[in-house]
């Protein structure tokens, strides 16, 4: 079970292995290898080693850490949805839309959902990107299917002209 220390703290397990989110597995290893050498007590280039400091040892207990969730599918898969969760959580969100709620515009690279925000300009998301979470937005802007281990996702977007955020909720049904 990942716990919520993973996350609060400033690096993300990502940034532990200094790779991108969206890294695959043989580039974290590649990362976790040449970090956990130059992060281990017994490879560092210390002078003293007797007198290691905590920091250090931390670094490579951290190093571990992010090793062992981002090396496993499923415990990554979690990972990343709490620190999705975590980051939309800070944020603060002016309303919570579902995709009925917004006006549906089919355009040559597909559907862009809008949603009108009150400066003016809109929250939008296109169908690329709703397709990439896993959910396939017909030109109707109708649900078509949804990746079957997520019951309800959110994603927040954000205004086009101000600094306001909306979190659109998308409900399997």
């Amino acid at each position: 079970m990942l716990q919520d220390s993973y996350i609060s703290n400033q690096k993300t397990l990502y940034e532990v292995l200094s790779v991108s989110e969206d890294a695959t597995y043989d580039e974290i290893r590649v990362a976790y290898k040449s970090a956990a050498l130059s992060t281990h007590p017994d490879k560092a280039q210390t002078i003293l080693k007797s007198f290691e400091s905590s920091s250090e040892q931390h670094g490579f207990f951290g190093v571990q850490e992010a090793w062992e969730i981002l090396r496993h599918p499923k415990s990554r898969g979690e990972y990343d949805k709490q620190l999705q969760s975590s980051r939309q959580s800070i944020e603060i969100i002016a309303s919570d839309i579902e995709i009925d709620d917004m006006t549906v515009e089919n355009s040559a690279d597909g559907v862009e959902l809008l949603y009108a925000c009150r400066c003016g300009d809109y929250f939008s998301i296109t169908s690329c990107e709703l397709g990439e979470m896993g959910i396939l937005v017909g030109e109707d802007g109708e649900i078509e299917l949804q990746a079957p281990d997520s019951v309800s996702t959110s994603v927040v977007l954000g205004c086009g002209s101000c600094s306001l955020k909306a979190r659109l909720v998308i409900n399997k049904t």
